[in-house]
């Protein structure tokens, strides 16, 4: 017998935990933020640039959506690595929702397909964002959707730009009639559960991937020290780790360049974010190799 629900019956309440996964750099965490309305991941142009895992609450009339982001699903070269690639499938066992984010803009590839294998086994439903559709024009999105339709069966493909806002509101909508129905997890005004720390570190972060190259990058940590609030000024201080001396000398730039212009970008991002004024203190140091030594890890809280 057909269930028939009555129009005038209000909508059962749906909240529950969705993800966006996809090889690095397929525009997860622009779209996290797309979604949200507000910075809560950093992106990158750099490959692997998210190394934790964000929630970020997006609160609706009818349904509550809880965006876990996480890192990109690479093959680890470092402990760090692996480490990321254990907490990625953690959190695809956990969530209600898999979002696999294939970009327009590029052909599909081996890593796309080894992430769509790696779904089949979840109890999460599945569905395929097709992102970036501003860099591409119709005829390539076609083809594109086709071939993704083709890679599995996807319960929905939604193509999606972050950057214009198109079918934004019409992804969240898919993703939330997915949801069990539940009472509200976060309170109203929870836009992220995740500690300001944590979040301040990660802008820093961001600023100083700011137009580093090679290796470089996947060298750079953060640890905030402190956050301390006076009255409508809040003091950070912060360490920026590297893995070798020549790593801290062009962090540094020439005469504490690079580092000044890492600072200006981070406190106009942090001022937003906090909603205050910032000083904040900067630090660059070395921790030789961290990425492969378990206590350096674990000092920098990974």
């Amino acid at each position: 017998m057909t269930d028939v629900r009555d129009p005038e019956e209000p909508r059962p309440y749906r909240a529950g935990f969705a993800c966006f996964v996809g090889r690095p750099n397929a525009g997860k965490s622009t779209l996290t933020n797309a979604i949200v309305g507000t910075k809560i991941a950093i992106t990158s142009n750099k490959p692997q640039t998210t190394r934790h895992v964000i929630r970020a609450v997006l609160h609706r009339p009818d349904s509550q959506l809880v965006l876990v982001d996480t890192p990109g699903l690479h093959r680890p070269r470092t402990l760090l690595g692996e480490r990321l690639n254990d907490l990625v499938r953690e959190t695809w066992s956990e969530v209600d929702v898999i979002g696999l984010c294939i970009p327009a803009n590029e052909p599909i590839g081996r890593g796309d397909r080894f992430i769509t294998g790696e779904l089949a086994s979840l109890k999460a439903t599945v569905l395929a964002v097709v992102t970036k559709t501003d860099l591409v024009d119709k005829k390539r999105l076609a083809e594109q959707l086709l071939a993704v339709s083709e890679l599995a069966d996807f319960a929905d493909v939604v193509p999606v730009s972050a950057v214009s806002g198109h079918q934004i509101d019409t992804l969240v909508d898919v993703m939330t009639g997915y949801l069990p129905e539940s009472p509200q997890l976060y309170p109203d005004d929870m836009l992220t559960d995740d500690p300001e720390q944590v979040l301040v570190a990660e802008l820093i972060r961001e600023a100083a991937l700011e137009g580093v190259r090679d290796e470089l990058p996947h060298s750079i940590a953060v640890v905030v020290e402190e956050m301390i609030p006076e009255g409508n000024l809040t003091r950070i201080y912060a360490d920026v780790y590297v893995e070798r001396p020549s790593q801290k000398a062009i962090m540094i730039g020439h005469r504490g360049s690079r580092m000044k212009e890492v600072g200006t970008t981070a406190r106009r991002q942090i001022e937003e974010l906090l909603g205050t004024r910032i000083y904040l203190d900067l630090h660059v140091r070395v921790a030789k190799d961290w990425q492969r030594d378990p206590k350096q890890l674990r000092k920098l809280g990974f």
